[in-house]
């Protein structure tokens, strides 16, 4: 991608993050009439949708869990799982162990560990488990390849040829029955692209681990709810199961986005294809666990957020998609990525000025509906570790771990909008315990 794309991407941020400063700044100095209307207004409205897509939850949650047992081996079809691993020397053996024992038909299964320019003994592993597992394909990229996961999935794909593919972590922990019932929910719903819900191994490890873990079942309370509402769902990058025309007819996986999984998940919206998420079972992965790279994270998750509304938005705002998705999506996009600039910015003014904050109702507001989120997501039934401590104030730590947010949005909103940037990939380090 050239400069002028990532100079447009810069400018979109400078305007985005100037269009909430004044948002905050103007009624800080300025006496506007009946301004109080326009908050009671935001509140009303993010309290009235963000309670509808949370209530959607009701209906799975009485819904048994069950999945077609007898599908036809003749009906399902050939999957192909690709993993691209860079220095994952202490998942690796797991991962590929445990994919080899999933229960699903062998002459229909292709496994694709992509070594994508490791310097740890993740090549040596792999040399050796090529010799245990016939049927495991190895696929090299030197160090430089370039294109970070996106580029180790896009050089994979000429090595496929199955009717879907399946990509994953290396730390990724599926049950055996995973894929049968994968496939199951595919054939009941007629979906193009599945997420599996996401569950945390390491859920009692400490302090942090335990908030993720809230945090994900939180996520997908908001994704099941949106795509009941408004038939809107994201991709989460790991467990995400993918139609292979359908992937290739929307360019395959951008290799200039810091999150493909998120950037995907528009240009599947935009082509109308369904994306659907599956509660049971989930696929489960480490959480990061200490504050250096929970915040490194973070700030890739931030920045690949909003890289797409800043490369798809007037797609979306033109394209014809429903009405009812382009609210959705411009709820979400305030709610998500707004509404932390506008509060800490009230904040910080209302400090400096010695007065009350303005947004202070719709901060609460917000806070509030994420504080019923997480709680409906904690008592949930669902598959997978859970946290061992699921009380109130466990709900209320995790809602003061939620703020981070606050913290991470506005940096890296100004961050995008000063700074030239070029695309830089992290990984997060798995120590497999």
């Amino acid at each position: 991608m050239n400069n002028s794309f990532y100079k447009n991407r810069r400018l979109k941020a400078l305007l985005f993050f100037v269009a909430c400063s004044l948002l905050t700044i103007i009624p800080h100095f300025f006496d506007i009439k009946h301004f109080s209307y326009f908050i009671f207004a935001c509140c009303l409205v993010i309290s009235f949708y963000g309670l509808l897509v949370i209530s959607k939850n009701i209906n799975r949650s009485i819904l048994p869990n069950t999945f077609n047992k007898n599908l036809s081996e003749i009906k399902l079809p050939v999957l192909d799982i690709l993993v691209a691993a860079r220095d994952e020397e202490n998942v690796i053996a797991r991962l590929v162990e445990r994919l080899f024992n999933l229960d699903y038909p062998r002459n229909k299964l292709n496994i694709y560990i992509i070594d994508d320019g490791s310097s740890d003994k993740t090549p040596l592993i792999l040399e050796r488990l090529s010799k245990e597992f016939e049927k495991l394909k190895i696929i090299s990229r030197s160090p430089n390849a370039g294109g970070g996961k996106s580029g180790a999935l896009n050089y994979a794909l000429k090595f496929t040829h199955g009717e879907w593919l399946l990509v994953l972590d290396a730390d990724a922990q599926l049950k055996k029955d995973t894929l049968l019932r994968l496939f199951s929910f595919v054939e009941e719903g007629s979906w193009s692209s599945v997420q599996l819900r996401k569950s945390v191994t390491n859920v009692n490890n400490n302090f942090l681990t335990s908030c993720q873990s809230m945090e994900m079942a939180y996520d997908a309370i908001f994704q099941y709810g949106r795509l009941s509402v408004a038939g809107v769902c994201e991709l989460r990058g790991n467990g995400e199961l993918i139609k292979k025309d359908i992937l290739l007819e929307c360019g395959s996986f951008n290799e200039d986005t810091v999150t493909d999984d998120l950037d995907l998940s528009l240009r599947l919206l935009l082509s109308k294809s369904r994306i659907g998420i599956l509660w049971d079972p989930p696929v489960m992965e480490e959480a990061v666990e200490n504050l250096s790279a929970l915040f490194s994270q973070r700030q890739r998750w931030a920045e690949g957020g909003l890289q797409r509304f800043f490369d798809y938005g007037d797609q979306l705002l033109t394209t014809k998609i429903d009405n009812l998705q382009k609210f959705d999506l411009t709820f979400f996009f305030i709610l998500q990525y707004g509404l932390p600039i506008i509060s800490m910015l009230d904040l910080i003014l209302s400090i400096a000025l010695v007065e009350s904050p303005i947004y202070w109702p719709v901060s609460l507001t917000a806070f509030t509906l994420s504080g019923i989120a997480l709680f409906y997501g904690a008592s949930c039934k669902r598959e997978g570790p859970v946290s061992e401590n699921r009380n109130l104030l466990k709900i209320l730590l995790s809602l003061v771990y939620l703020s981070h947010w606050f913290l991470v949005i506005p940096w890296v909103a100004m961050k995008m909008s000063i700074f030239p940037k070029k695309i830089l990939w992290k990984k997060t380090l798995h120590t497999g315990v």
